[in-house]
């Protein structure tokens, strides 16, 4: 029996409509006269898709109960009986209640496909298994209900139902997914816009990358090999020389000309490891730069460099190539065609882009690649001693001996010189040979002292003593330095593994954490214990014409000029790493180059910390001195007018007061003067702010204690509290804080219709991974504000709408948002669902002693 054919519905979010989607397709399938069954469909209350649902067949529920309650689950057995053409099963990721033959709904589908039933079947993003930790750092919510990836890897077909978290934020306001009591728990914390706004990237990335996957097996079952351009796929083909990060950024926009291009950069590495294909240092700075691009850097192996990078291509599906002008002399092209174009011409249907840059032609840049192996002084004049007065001290001996034949005679000479070879390199050993085979002639071939040969033999049999002898010198001289280099290659990357290391790591577990200035010196330090210097300074200066200035230093001594080092590393115009003890071979300054880029970035990355530590000094200045202001011209005319109208009315000879209105009239006057000496002390540590003197006083402070004293300006009928006693404390000015909420308040009062009363609720949130704040909601029944102007009315002197000019100056929501943001925390508008706007205020709570999760209650309806 042919196994079924499964198709999901993938959404992003509940409420996206994949319900909606998979009965759709069953009444299209009906109308083509399908044997269609419903196994089991959620509708959720929803009357859109229970109306959708109703005309079509459908398996009774399995009836259980489980812990005292009634559960109905998918009757498997029954739907197997029925043994229709296509069965739908809803949530796929469900969990059967116990009773049921399977713990999983998936399971159940497994079953129906192997009888050979096609399912439609719906799945959120958040319920795939892999994706589960990702999804609960995003939301704060652990999915219990999950489904194996593969599982859903292996549908037939996967649809994805998309929908803007703002569009399904609307349907959800509209009451078109939850209950009324729910939506606004719902929008206040998992269908945040930025939740859903992840939520549905994911979904989006999961499903290109199956699409992806589905394309490349397709390719592969039917042995397609030539290019199919679905997609751009520029690779990049790089040496390690200079000419990379020009080639990359023309590559980048080569992939950025069209909509969903993708840039892979490639090196083609041998595969012995030895031999450098360029410099590493380069390598590394271009692997960051295709990064930083948006692409990815792959490293290849492969000994024929074309005929790796066509592999590779061919091997994504890429559309173009892109590689330099060959840096090659003219006369190295005896060697072949070069891998520009021999890639051109077994290209195919691939595009080839040869790009010039500074450095073809010519040899200009070319990287220099050392010859001869640095073996050390003893070592090489042992080698020219074996060489040169070897040769002769065996003819010597041999001469003595007569006891050898000349075969012989030519492999003792041999082995001499591959002694020579292996102590001193090849220039010892080419001289041995030479040496070698001269006195192999005098002494050993007849006729005797002299240089001429009788025998057309032996002159055949000294020519190829002569060769072997250089080849085989020519070889191992090869092999010492392909030994030394990879010797060299793997200290120089366990220096940079280690250099790296110690500015990724920071200070070492359990101590404090490194500043950028100790980083600087333990890099200097590094510098130096590497290199067996006494000192190293790094030094800078502002421009050209500027002297030096020491801005770090390690060891004795250190220079204060270039000019005063043994070796320096510029770095850019205005940069030098500068070191005294001993001046460095070249093949070292590769290396150094290294450290001294990392000494720029971590100068830059300091650099950078102290600019944007001004700047938030400075924003912080500016909103102080904006809230100040704000403050001064609005809300000192309340206490001095109620004070003002006292005073008048006592001072009236009109009215004759009696003792009980002179006692409310004076009681008034010195809540008016109370309120105006606290609000006087705000703004002086307000000034006191500005000036850098003072830091408001942030200490753990009862929400409940503090926003009643707000609501000092507003009718007590106006507003009904929700701020439970069991809150956790905040960090909060609780001055600047009661400032704020009056000010929140009385605007959501003076929009909120008569009768509807504002309410003023609070929660804890503690999602995973963030740290716990507490959120205050101030919900109004107002007209509300369209989404485009949300951010409009927090800034100075906005007034929203046709608000008349009595209401306000358009202050007091900056002075709201200044203070709470002084404070560390934040104030932003959000709709109310049903009408109206909800100003949310989030403050940082106070850790739990014991570091249990924080209390959360639902949201209640206004």
């Amino acid at each position: 029996m042919a196994r079924g054919r499964l198709r999901i519905y993938l959404g992003a979010a509940p409420g996206v409509g994949k319900t909606y989607a998979m009965l759709a397709e069953a009444h299209r399938r009906l109308g083509r006269g399908t044997d269609l069954v419903v196994g089991l469909v959620e509708d959720h209350d929803r009357p859109l898709t229970a109306a959708l649902a109703q005309g079509l067949e459908g398996v009774p529920r399995r009836r259980l109960t489980h812990r005292g309650a009634d559960f109905g689950e998918l009757d498997l057995d029954a739907l197997l009986a029925r043994s229709p053409q296509v069965a739908l099963v809803d949530e796929l990721a469900h969990t059967n209640i116990p009773g049921c033959r399977n713990a999983k709904r998936w399971q159940d589908v497994e079953e129906l496909l192997a009888a050979g039933i096609d399912v439609i079947s719906t799945v959120n993003i958040q319920h795939l298994e892999s994706l589960g930790d990702v999804v609960e750092g995003i939301t704060g919510v652990r999915q219990r209900e999950t489904v194996p990836d593969e599982v859903v890897r292996r549908a037939d077909q996967i649809e994805l139902v998309d929908m803007s978290p703002q569009a399904l934020r609307r349907r959800l306001a509209h009451g078109n997914v939850y209950a009324p009591e729910k939506i606004d728990a719902a929008l206040a914390h998992y269908f945040r816009p930025g939740n859903l706004t992840a939520l549905r990237e994911l979904a989006l990335l999961w499903t290109a990358d199956r699409v992806d996957e589905y394309l490349q097996r397709y390719r592969a079952e039917q042995g397609i090999q030539g290019t199919w351009q679905a997609r751009e796929r520029i690779v990049v083909g790089l040496t390690g020389g200079p000419e990379g990060a020009t080639l990359i950024r023309r590559a980048a926009r080569i992939a950025d000309r069209g909509s969903g291009g993708e840039l892979l950069a490639v090196h083609i590495s041998r595969s012995d490891g030895l031999a450098a294909g360029g410099s590493p240092q380069s390598l590394i700075e271009q692997r960051a730069l295709v990064e930083s691009l948006g692409g990815t850097f792959h490293t290849v192996l492969g000994d024929e460099p074309a005929g790796g990078l066509l592999d590779f291509a061919r091997g994504v599906n890429a559309t173009q190539i892109v590689l330099g002008i060959s840096r090659r002399r003219p006369w190295q092209y005896v060697y072949g065609p070069g891998v520009g174009a021999t890639v051109t011409r077994g290209s195919g249907d691939i595009d080839v882009h040869m790009v010039t840059h500074e450095h073809a032609a010519g040899g200009r840049g070319r990287l220099p690649v050392r010859r001869v192996t640095d073996l050390g002084r003893t070592r090489t004049v042992a080698g020219w001693l074996i060489g040169v007065a070897g040769p002769p001290l065996l003819a010597l001996l041999l001469t003595q001996v007569h006891a050898f034949g000349l075969s012989t005679d030519m492999l003792l000479f041999l082995s001499l010189t591959v002694c020579a070879a292996l102590v001193g390199g090849l220039y010892p050993a080419v001289a041995s040979a030479l040496i070698g085979s001269s006195a192999l002639n005098y002494w050993f071939t007849p006729p005797l002292h002299t240089f001429t040969i009788s025998e057309p033999q032996n002159i055949l049999a000294v020519a190829i003593f002569t060769a072997v002898a250089i080849a085989v010198a020519s070889v191992v001289d090869l092999a010492a330095r392909r030994t030394h280099q990879a010797a060299r290659n793997q200290a120089e990357a366990q220096t940079l593994s280690a250099l790296a290391g110690t500015v990724l790591r920071g200070a070492p577990t359990g101590e404090a954490p490194f500043t950028d200035e100790s980083l600087l010196t333990a890099l200097l330090d590094q510098v130096r214990e590497t290199f067996q210097q006494e000192s190293a300074a790094l030094l800078e200066r502002p421009d050209e014409r500027a002297p030096w200035q020491l801005t770090a230093a390690s060891g004795i001594d250190p220079p204060a000029r270039p000019e005063q080092a043994d070796v320096d590393v510029p770095v850019g115009d205005h940069l030098a790493l500068a070191l005294r003890g001993r001046v460095l071979p070249a093949e070292d300054r590769r290396l150094l180059g290294a450290f001294a880029a990392q000494a720029a970035v971590l100068l830059d990355r300091r650099r950078l910390a102290g600019e944007a530590a001004a700047a938030r000094r400075e924003a912080e200045g500016n909103r102080i001195r904006t809230a100040l202001l704000a403050a001064v011209s609005h809300d000192l005319r309340t206490p001095l007018a109620g004070i003002k109208a006292a005073v008048s009315s006592l001072r009236s000879e009109d009215v004759e007061w009696g003792e009980e209105d002179e006692a409310e009239l004076l009681a008034g006057i010195e809540s008016g003067a109370d309120r105006l000496d606290h609000l006087i002390n705000n703004l002086l540590d307000m000034s006191r702010l500005q000036t850098g003197t003072v830091t408001p006083l942030i200490q753990p402070t009862d929400l409940d204690e503090v926003v009643p004293y707000a609501l000092g300006g507003v009718p007590p009928e106006g507003v009904r509290l929700d701020v439970p006693e069991s809150l956790p404390m905040i960090h909060a000015d609780a001055g600047l804080l009661e400032r704020a909420l009056a000010n929140l308040i009385e605007n959501a009062v003076k929009y909120s219709p008569d009768g509807r009363r504002v309410l003023v609720k609070a929660d804890a949130l503690h999602p995973a991974g963030t740290r716990a704040r507490v959120e205050l909601r101030i919900v109004d029944r107002g007209p509300g504000v369209p989404e485009e102007a949300r951010e409009r009315i927090f800034a100075p002197f906005q007034r929203y709408g046709d608000a008349p000019r009595g209401a306000g100056v358009g202050l007091g929501l900056a002075v709201a948002r200044g203070f709470v943001e002084a404070m560390g925390g934040t104030v932003t508008a959000e709709d109310t669902p049903g009408g109206g706007l909800t100003m949310v205020v989030t403050l940082p709570a106070v850790d739990l002693p014991d570091h249990r999760p924080m209390p959360t209650r639902k949201a209640e309806p206004v």
